[in-house]
């Protein structure tokens, strides 16, 4: 069970303010900065992280379809807050893994109780 859209619209408006506070800062968690494809307005939205071998990865909890996910495809990139650091990443692509291999064996069953089976892969821009 992907979370529903209902409680995806609750958290941009409540729930997503007070964890904005701790996510750029909390290991697992980050501040995702990005620009709509249609407003052209610019986003930060908390998410899940999970960095290895110089690869990032973002859990979509709500499924593919977000438009934080639809944003930072469209525009091929995007910025991460994390740690205290900035990093841009690039070439994101949406990826399907029931099995949540990707994610740290101590997530893995979190995600597979929420059914996210997607997530976003991305890498850091070359300078």
């Amino acid at each position: 069970m992907v979370l529903p859209r209902a409680l995806a619209k609750f958290n941009r408006y409540a729930t997503n303010r007070a964890a904005g506070l701790f996510a750029g800062r909390a290991p697992g968690f980050a501040i995702l900065q990005h620009r709509g494809r249609k407003s052209g307005r610019e986003y930060r939205t908390p998410v899940s992280v999970f960095q290895s071998d110089g690869v990032y990865r973002i859990a979509l909890t709500y499924g593919r379809d977000t438009d934080w996910a639809k944003n930072i495809s469209a525009a091929g990139g995007f910025t991460l807050h994390t740690r205290g650091r900035v990093i841009e990443l690039t070439d994101p692509a949406v990826l399907h893994d029931p099995s949540a291999q990707w994610a740290p064996v101590v997530v893995r069953p979190w995600l597979k109780a929420l059914s996210a089976e997607y997530y976003v892969e991305a890498h850091p821009a070359r300078d």
